[in-house]
């Protein structure tokens, strides 16, 4: 009887997963065209409920078409250095003995699931690259295994960098100086204690660390025919070592071909890697991430033609970064742009919340509007200049721990990107697949993580 009822419910579960999967495969656009309905719905709210005109919200659009320049150049390098020093022939190796591990498709999923989750809680853009390239490597040996659940799975490692050791809000209460980020409601820091490693922070890290690759396992379509697989043969990296003969090279050719080069280089970037550990203690930022990447990757493929060859090679997956992040950048600028007053669209929406709230259901209703302001500004710098000023006066009336208030902002930040294109770009770069192939597994896991995430931010 129990087994019946059993059956059902998985059934039952594994169809709605399907639904999804085809609603989004079917009526998910490019994930350039999404940013572009998005700037246009962003576009109409934004002049309508801020009462601003047209114009005002076209400037507002353009003034922050460019303001994440400098942000979108860190995350090409985080896609580049890390794929270059992936295809390396000694991190090949590495990756080839790890992809040995899973022998069937639900550990291949359970195995990436854990892993990418791993990496993601000490730094988002290591978990995001290592994750991808280590399940395209499953992909090109387990046979059975759907290659669109495997970079989802992937990606729902991302959900956890928020509460990791590289999470840029709890990082940044740390730092003190929050008297006018937060308007006047904090006049000093909040360690890292009360917030990273509360025991409420702690407890939703762990059970989605240890259930989300039993959830993304559940997923995988029982019916062979179901199943989306990818030939292995497309998923190879045609860069084979250069190799002249020595009797007919130039000098500089040589040069090309010499390791001398790259070792120079490496021993500089080392002397510089350690110097900033030493200076800053265990501070991983994108920079430093992508120094340590690039150095790596150069000494790894010991000459400059073998690195040229990578490099050319990694950056072909960079074109969605270069071409949407401008307009996610112009969708945050419509976002945060105030009127007269001083109201944006993402004032509203955090006021709307705060409204109703009482003292125990501020925390979700905080990280619900944190995951809504964060569908159209993917920014943690960004989350936090705009709800900041909200959230944290409201808890300070309402005698509710700013940590806890941090932290609700923190995930509302990361929660909403399992059904948000932006920040998988990277690793859907790498897995040569499309925003659409993995969003709706991205439903589900939403779905789920929402609940245990708001649980914890109220009861524990």
């Amino acid at each position: 009887m129990n087994k019946t009822i059993n059956n059902k419910q998985f059934n039952i579960f594994e169809k709605f997963t399907q639904l999804c999967v085809t609603i989004m495969q079917k009526y998910l656009p490019d994930a350039f065209l999404f940013a572009a309905i998005l700037t246009f719905i962003v576009f109409i709210a934004a002049s309508f409920l801020t009462k601003q005109s047209p114009f005002q919200i076209a400037m507002h659009w353009g003034n922050g078409v460019w303001s994440l320049l400098a942000f979108s150049m860190q995350m090409v390098m985080v896609l580049v250095t890390g794929y270059t020093l992936a295809t390396a022939p000694f991190f090949k190796k590495i990756l080839n003995s790890l992809s040995n591990l899973p022998k069937s498709p639900v550990q291949s999923i359970i195995y990436v699931t854990f892993i990418s989750g791993l990496a993601c809680i000490l730094n988002w853009g290591f978990g995001l690259v290592i994750g991808a390239i280590y399940a395209k490597e499953i992909a090109k040996k387990v046979s059975g295994v759907d290659y669109r659940l495997l970079i989802a799975s992937v990606y729902s490692g991302f959900l956890l960098w928020h509460g990791g050791i590289s999470g840029s809000i709890p990082l940044t209460l740390a730092s003190g100086n929050l008297s006018k980020a937060t308007a006047g409601a904090l006049d000093k820091g909040i360690t890292t204690s009360q917030t990273l490693f509360s025991s409420y922070n702690l407890i939703i890290l762990l059970v989605l660390l240890f259930t989300l690759p039993l959830l993304n396992a559940a997923m995988h379509p029982k019916n062979k025919k179901d199943v989306f697989q990818v030939n292995p043969a497309l998923l190879e990296d045609d860069i084979s070592p250069v190799t002249f003969d020595k009797t007919e090279m130039t000098p500089a050719d040589k040069i090309e071909n010499s390791p001398i080069v790259n070792i120079l280089i490496g021993i500089l970037g080392y002397t510089y890697i350690i110097g900033y550990f030493f200076q800053k203690g265990f501070d991983l930022n994108l920079n430093i991430v992508n120094m340590i990447f690039l150095v790596t990757a150069i000494i790894a493929h010991k000459t400059p033609k073998n690195l040229l060859l990578a490099f050319g090679n990694a950056c072909k997956g960079a074109a969605g970064i270069i071409l949407q992040f401008p307009f996610y950048a112009g969708i945050m600028g419509m976002m945060i742009g105030a009127n007269s007053d001083g109201a944006s669209l993402a004032g509203i929406i955090s006021q709307s919340f705060i409204s109703s709230s009482t003292a125990l259901s501020f925390p979700s209703l905080t990280f619900l509007s944190a995951g809504i302001v964060n569908f159209f500004v993917p920014s943690g710098g960004g989350q936090w200049a705009v709800q900041a000023p909200i959230m944290m006066p409201a808890s300070v009336e309402l005698g509710v721990s700013a940590a806890r208030t941090g932290m609700a902002i923190a995930w509302g930040d990361a929660w909403t990107n399992m059904i948000q294109p932006f920040w998988a770009l990277p690793a859907l770069g790498i897995a040569k697949l499309g925003a659409k192939d993995i969003m709706g597994y991205g439903v589900i896991i939403t779905i789920y993580s929402g609940i245990i995430i708001m649980l914890g931010l109220t009861f524990i």
